[in-house]
């Protein structure tokens, strides 16, 4: 069976929590990615960033994205995958917790992330319609 670390796009960089939300779009900007991983200053694994917060949370509020701060942005505990689980355990990790990506954990350390269109490469078409079924809401 096919592992997380096997489909995920891997060399995760990490906002900080104590970055700004400029500062974090800029990096969503350079990496070309719609989401970053949120690491504290301990680099454990905070939770996810979307581009999509930063404009609901952030500048639909009115907020000053320069004074907002990473970590006020990070909700609940992070969902992770292991680097060694397999893609169903994946698919089922995401529908269950509605989310599209999934950062890969190995032990503590961040190694990649997978995605959602990571999974549907993977998995065969079935499944993956699955995945995009439950995912959409």
């Amino acid at each position: 069976m096919t592992k997380a670390r096997e489909i995920m796009s891997g060399g995760a960089e990490c906002v900080q929590t104590s970055e700004t939300a400029l500062d974090a779009a800029r990096k969503l900007a350079d990496l070309n990615v719609g989401a970053v991983p949120i690491c504290g200053e301990d680099n454990r694994l905070k939770g996810m960033l979307t581009d999509r917060d930063i404009v609901v949370k952030v500048l639909a509020e009115g907020k000053d994205p320069r004074a907002v701060k990473v970590g006020e942005l990070a909700q609940g505990e992070a969902v992770t995958i292991g680097a060694d689980d397999d893609a169903e355990e994946v698919l089922r990790t995401m529908s269950e917790h509605q989310v599209r990506r999934l950062p890969v954990i190995d032990g503590h350390d961040l190694i990649g992330v997978v995605s959602q269109a990571d999974v549907a490469r993977a998995l065969p078409n079935p499944a993956t319609g699955e995945l995009v079924e439950a995912l959409s809401y």
